[in-house]
Protein backbone atom coordinates (compact mmCIF):
# COMPACT_ATOMS: atom_id res chain seq x y z
CA UNK A 1 0.00 0.00 0.00
CA UNK A 2 1.29 3.46 -0.87
CA UNK A 3 1.12 5.91 2.04
CA UNK A 4 0.16 9.47 1.17
CA UNK A 5 2.12 11.95 3.33
CA UNK A 6 1.82 15.69 3.95
CA UNK A 7 4.99 17.40 5.21
CA UNK A 8 4.55 20.28 7.66
CA UNK A 9 7.57 22.30 8.81
CA UNK A 10 8.27 26.02 8.88
CA UNK A 11 11.80 25.46 7.55
CA UNK A 12 11.87 24.81 3.77
CA UNK A 13 15.25 23.07 4.06
CA UNK A 14 13.75 20.49 6.42
CA UNK A 15 10.89 19.81 4.02
CA UNK A 16 13.41 19.47 1.19
CA UNK A 17 15.40 16.98 3.24
CA UNK A 18 12.32 14.92 4.00
CA UNK A 19 11.33 14.92 0.34
CA UNK A 20 14.79 13.62 -0.53
CA UNK A 21 14.45 10.94 2.14
CA UNK A 22 11.24 9.63 0.61
CA UNK A 23 12.22 10.14 -3.04
CA UNK A 24 13.20 6.52 -3.60
CA UNK A 25 10.52 4.94 -1.41
CA UNK A 26 7.97 3.27 -3.66
CA UNK A 27 5.47 2.91 -0.83
CA UNK A 28 5.46 6.62 0.14
CA UNK A 29 3.89 9.41 -1.89
CA UNK A 30 4.48 13.02 -0.83
CA UNK A 31 1.07 14.57 -1.42
CA UNK A 32 2.19 18.08 -0.52
CA UNK A 33 3.81 20.30 2.07
CA UNK A 34 3.00 23.27 4.27
CA UNK A 35 4.94 25.81 6.31
CA UNK A 36 2.27 26.73 8.86
CA UNK A 37 -0.45 24.99 10.80
CA UNK A 38 -3.15 26.89 8.96
CA UNK A 39 -1.69 25.86 5.60
CA UNK A 40 -1.45 22.27 6.81
CA UNK A 41 -5.14 22.07 7.68
CA UNK A 42 -6.15 23.60 4.34
CA UNK A 43 -3.84 21.26 2.44
CA UNK A 44 -5.02 18.19 4.33
CA UNK A 45 -8.65 19.08 3.66
CA UNK A 46 -7.90 19.21 -0.08
CA UNK A 47 -5.28 16.45 -0.46
CA UNK A 48 -6.61 13.96 2.12
CA UNK A 49 -3.22 12.42 3.09
CA UNK A 50 -2.99 9.23 5.11
CA UNK A 51 -0.36 10.68 7.43
CA UNK A 52 0.81 14.20 8.29
CA UNK A 53 4.42 14.54 9.42
CA UNK A 54 4.38 17.76 11.47
CA UNK A 55 6.93 19.82 13.40
CA UNK A 56 6.06 20.95 16.94
CA UNK A 57 7.16 24.58 16.49
CA UNK A 58 5.72 26.29 13.43
CA UNK A 59 6.54 29.94 14.01
CA UNK A 60 3.63 32.38 14.24
CA UNK A 61 0.10 31.01 14.43
CA UNK A 62 -0.87 27.44 15.29
CA UNK A 63 1.79 25.21 16.79
CA UNK A 64 2.09 21.48 16.15
CA UNK A 65 -0.31 20.55 18.94
CA UNK A 66 -3.05 22.92 17.77
CA UNK A 67 -2.47 21.75 14.20
CA UNK A 68 -2.78 18.13 15.29
CA UNK A 69 -6.11 18.78 16.99
CA UNK A 70 -7.42 20.61 13.90
CA UNK A 71 -6.24 17.83 11.57
CA UNK A 72 -7.82 15.14 13.71
CA UNK A 73 -11.13 17.01 13.55
CA UNK A 74 -11.25 16.65 9.74
CA UNK A 75 -13.32 14.00 7.99
CA UNK A 76 -11.52 11.91 6.97
CA UNK A 77 -8.88 12.62 9.63
CA UNK A 78 -5.25 11.85 8.78
CA UNK A 79 -2.91 10.26 11.30
CA UNK A 80 -0.43 12.81 12.65
CA UNK A 81 3.17 12.18 13.66
CA UNK A 82 5.06 14.98 15.42
CA UNK A 83 8.67 15.16 14.19
CA UNK A 84 10.64 17.63 16.29
CA UNK A 85 13.80 18.44 18.22
CA UNK A 86 11.87 19.08 21.45
CA UNK A 87 11.49 16.20 23.91
CA UNK A 88 9.93 17.86 26.95
CA UNK A 89 7.42 15.64 28.73
CA UNK A 90 4.77 18.35 28.60
CA UNK A 91 5.10 18.69 24.81
CA UNK A 92 4.87 14.94 24.28
CA UNK A 93 1.83 14.64 26.52
CA UNK A 94 0.05 17.59 24.89
CA UNK A 95 0.65 16.16 21.42
CA UNK A 96 -0.66 12.71 22.30
CA UNK A 97 -3.69 14.16 24.06
CA UNK A 98 -4.40 16.29 20.95
CA UNK A 99 -4.63 13.09 18.93
CA UNK A 100 -1.11 12.57 17.55
CA UNK A 101 -0.41 8.99 16.52
CA UNK A 102 3.26 9.40 17.30
CA UNK A 103 6.08 11.61 18.50
CA UNK A 104 9.56 11.30 17.00
CA UNK A 105 12.75 13.28 17.46
CA UNK A 106 14.55 14.53 14.37
CA UNK A 107 17.68 12.54 15.15
CA UNK A 108 15.95 9.19 14.55
CA UNK A 109 17.01 7.02 11.63
CA UNK A 110 15.25 7.13 8.25
CA UNK A 111 14.19 3.54 8.88
CA UNK A 112 12.45 4.60 12.09
CA UNK A 113 10.53 7.31 10.24
CA UNK A 114 9.50 4.87 7.50
CA UNK A 115 8.33 2.33 10.06
CA UNK A 116 6.45 5.03 11.95
CA UNK A 117 4.59 6.12 8.81
CA UNK A 118 3.44 2.55 8.16
CA UNK A 119 2.35 2.08 11.77
CA UNK A 120 0.49 5.39 11.90
CA UNK A 121 -1.25 4.69 8.60
CA UNK A 122 -2.36 1.36 10.08
CA UNK A 123 -3.87 3.12 13.08
CA UNK A 124 -1.13 2.24 15.56
CA UNK A 125 0.48 4.47 18.19
CA UNK A 126 4.08 5.35 17.33
CA UNK A 127 6.00 6.10 20.50
CA UNK A 128 9.43 4.93 21.63
CA UNK A 129 9.24 2.91 24.90
CA UNK A 130 11.07 5.55 26.92
CA UNK A 131 8.72 8.27 25.64
CA UNK A 132 5.68 6.10 26.37
CA UNK A 133 6.89 5.71 29.96
CA UNK A 134 7.27 9.47 30.30
CA UNK A 135 3.77 10.07 28.91
CA UNK A 136 2.34 7.58 31.39
CA UNK A 137 4.21 9.24 34.24
CA UNK A 138 2.98 12.66 33.14
CA UNK A 139 -0.61 11.46 33.18
CA UNK A 140 -0.20 10.09 36.68
CA UNK A 141 1.36 13.31 37.98
CA UNK A 142 -1.14 15.91 39.29
CA UNK A 143 -1.54 18.83 36.90
CA UNK A 144 -0.11 22.13 38.11
CA UNK A 145 -2.76 24.86 38.04
CA UNK A 146 -1.63 28.47 38.41
CA UNK A 147 -3.52 31.72 38.67
CA UNK A 148 -3.10 34.37 35.97
CA UNK A 149 -0.90 36.41 38.32
CA UNK A 150 1.23 33.39 39.17
CA UNK A 151 1.75 32.80 35.45
CA UNK A 152 2.94 36.41 35.10
CA UNK A 153 5.34 36.07 38.03
CA UNK A 154 6.62 32.76 36.67
CA UNK A 155 7.20 34.25 33.22
CA UNK A 156 9.26 37.09 34.68
CA UNK A 157 11.09 34.65 36.91
CA UNK A 158 11.98 32.59 33.85
CA UNK A 159 13.33 35.73 32.19
CA UNK A 160 15.72 36.18 35.11
CA UNK A 161 13.96 39.10 36.81
CA UNK A 162 14.66 39.82 40.46
CA UNK A 163 11.90 40.29 43.05
CA UNK A 164 12.26 44.06 42.73
CA UNK A 165 12.03 43.90 38.94
CA UNK A 166 8.99 41.63 39.11
CA UNK A 167 7.33 44.01 41.57
CA UNK A 168 7.95 47.00 39.29
CA UNK A 169 6.70 45.15 36.20
CA UNK A 170 3.47 44.07 37.90
CA UNK A 171 2.97 47.24 39.97
CA UNK A 172 2.93 45.34 43.27
CA UNK A 173 5.11 45.32 46.36
CA UNK A 174 8.09 43.03 46.83
CA UNK A 175 6.23 41.44 49.75
CA UNK A 176 3.43 40.49 47.35
CA UNK A 177 5.97 39.01 44.94
CA UNK A 178 7.43 36.91 47.77
CA UNK A 179 3.95 35.63 48.60
CA UNK A 180 3.39 34.61 44.99
CA UNK A 181 6.78 32.87 44.93
CA UNK A 182 5.93 30.91 48.08
CA UNK A 183 2.69 29.78 46.45
CA UNK A 184 4.50 28.92 43.22
CA UNK A 185 7.17 26.89 45.02
CA UNK A 186 4.43 24.97 46.81
CA UNK A 187 2.47 24.18 43.66
CA UNK A 188 5.58 23.22 41.71
CA UNK A 189 6.99 21.28 44.69
CA UNK A 190 10.39 23.00 44.54
CA UNK A 191 12.57 24.96 46.96
CA UNK A 192 14.37 27.47 44.73
CA UNK A 193 13.89 29.90 41.87
CA UNK A 194 16.08 27.85 39.52
CA UNK A 195 14.15 24.66 40.25
CA UNK A 196 10.85 26.51 39.83
CA UNK A 197 11.89 27.62 36.34
CA UNK A 198 13.14 24.14 35.46
CA UNK A 199 9.95 22.46 36.65
CA UNK A 200 7.80 25.06 34.86
CA UNK A 201 9.64 24.35 31.62
CA UNK A 202 9.08 20.61 32.08
CA UNK A 203 5.37 21.26 32.59
CA UNK A 204 5.17 23.54 29.58
CA UNK A 205 4.17 26.51 31.75
CA UNK A 206 6.86 28.78 30.30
Amino acid sequence: MTISVLLVDDHPIVRTGLRALFAHQDDVDIAGEAGTGEQAVAAARMLRPDVVLCDLRLGEGMDGVATTAALRALDPAPAVIILTTYDRDADILRAIEAGAAGYLLKDVSPETIMRALAQAAAGQLVLAPELAERVAAGRRRPQVRLTEREHEVLGLLGAGASNREIARALFVTEATVKTHLVNLFGKLQVESRAKAVSRAQEEGLI
